[in-house]
């Protein structure tokens, strides 16, 4: 798949993330830190020159927050769009990720990422890549994305031509900007 050049970032930090809690559909307001991680956002933007590129963000608060203050003197133009929404976490939205690696030890055994794939009642890996992939097809120039981190590796799984599963080897981190362009992404700093 031929894509344009994209800017993916991942939301700010929020309350929830601080203290380990799964948010998914659910929101909580970005910390101190979080609203500075996407001070920095607007910066590398603004270096990278983006003022004509289209922007979309996922409708879920702390996205839509993060897009407000990472696009500040860029645009007025975000486009909100379901499909960046976090993936569905089912019943364990709203909880403690240690909780439930207590009460799923066997989903914790490895470092990577693959429980996500096992919520009870979740939307599951293979879901938020159909949908995440129908959104990078209707893509017809370059794009600023503000997401969330499941979200922003199976983004990047599919502009790099990778198979859904490796999303847990991408890198992650809390107001990040990756940039992908001709099948190579690189973390812009």
């Amino acid at each position: 798949m031929i894509l344009p050049e994209l800017l993916i970032l991942r939301h700010g930090e929020t309350e929830w993330n601080l203290e380990g809690r799964m948010q998914a559909a659910l929101d909580s307001p970005l910390t101190k830190l979080g609203r500075s991680q996407a001070m920095r956002q607007n910066q590398l933007l603004r270096a990278h020159g983006v003022s004509d590129w289209a922007w979309f963000s996922s409708p879920q608060g702390r996205a839509q927050s993060t897009a407000g203050i990472a696009a500040d003197g860029l645009t007025r133009d975000i486009a909100t769009d379901t499909r960046l929404r976090e993936i569905g976490m089912g019943d364990w939205t709203g909880l403690l990720r240690a909780d439930i690696a207590d009460q799923f030890p066997h989903l914790f055994e490895t470092d990577g990422l693959s429980w996500y794939d096992h919520a009870p009642g979740g939307e599951g890996l293979i879901a938020v890549h159909t949908r995440c992939m129908d959104f990078l097809m209707q893509l017809s120039q370059p794009a600023v994305i503000v997401t969330h981190g499941i979200t922003s590796r199976v983004l990047r799984c599919i502009a790099l031509g990778l198979p859904v599963d490796a999303f847990d080897r991408l890198g992650g981190g809390q107001g990040v900007v990756y940039h992908l362009a001709n099948g190579q992404s690189h973390l812009l700093a």
